[in-house]
């Protein structure tokens, strides 16, 4: 192994967040240990090797090779696709646009509720939002975590994807816009109430924290209108313990995991 290279090629990956710290809080690492890995002095271990891999989207084997051709690798991941490599997934999704509607009504900022994949017991609370543009559709999430220690900030991940309204569910595709790694798939069920409150349904997704195994959950989404206070709605976001005064009881039963006896899936009901 060069561990030259490896360093290199991490220094690289980390350019594309804002810090080293928020990096090893997302990765559950020691920043001192980080440290030296950055530095070329320690070899992560084959556990700790996995988990950088998966949390930036590269093989083991890409992390070893000469700095040069690892960002020239990076550098064509991160390119915008030529006009005429776009035509043929433009296609499928212009099948799916021409096939979805009534989703105007739907147009707004949501409080987003579902217990979180990497944080083992704790429900978290995102700001979402979805839009038109052009007559097509498209969402915004983003997830604030609060560590409380002294000195650090909060961690903010942003996702973005596209809306579709398909056989009477929703569907949202989201990816997170910085690594582009991971594609989380949401299917609510529409609103029949002339007065819009929640909508429910369940995600699947494969997080970087969980070491990118597949999970699902059940998620809630509160709609809080077209118009709001964006910087006070994200104050009351975050991650928080299921008894947390931030998240309301009937919330927290709608997003509880269960998969009844006899049933071998798990399923949202509709509300």
């Amino acid at each position: 192994m060069s561990q030259n290279n490896f360093a290199q090629n991490l220094d690289y990956l980390c350019s594309f967040y804002p810090s080293v710290a928020e990096i090893c809080r997302r990765l559950g690492m020691n920043r001192q240990q980080f440290n030296k890995y950055l530095s070329g002095h320690v070899r992560p271990s084959r556990h700790n090797m996995h988990l950088i891999c998966d949390f930036f989207g590269v093989s083991e084997s890409e992390m070893l090779l000469e700095h040069g051709r690892f960002a020239e690798i990076i550098s064509l991941r991160r390119a915008p696709l030529v006009s005429d490599s776009l035509a043929e997934p433009l296609r499928h999704l212009e099948a799916l646009y021409a096939a979805s509607k009534g989703l105007d009504r739907y147009v707004g900022y949501y409080f987003r509720y579902f217990y979180s994949f990497g944080h083992a017991g704790k429900i978290v609370k995102s700001l979402a939002s979805l839009f038109e543009k052009d007559g097509r559709y498209y969402w915004k999430n983003i997830e604030i975590h609060r560590t409380g220690q002294r000195g650090t900030g909060p961690t903010i991940t942003k996702y973005t994807g596209a809306v579709f309204y398909l056989g009477e569910r929703i569907f949202i595709i989201e990816y997170e816009s910085l690594l582009r790694n991971a594609i989380t798939q949401v299917t609510l069920y529409p609103s029949y109430h002339t007065r819009m409150t929640h909508l429910r349904g369940i995600q699947t997704g494969a997080p970087t924290a969980r070491g990118r195994r597949p999970g699902a959950s059940l998620v809630l989404m509160e709609y809080l209108g077209r118009r709001i206070h964006v910087r006070d709605a994200l104050r009351s976001s975050g991650i928080f313990a299921p008894e947390d005064e931030a998240i309301d009881p009937a919330v927290r039963e709608m997003i509880t995991n269960r998969i009844p006896e006899g049933a071998y899936v798990l399923e949202a009901d509709e509300i």
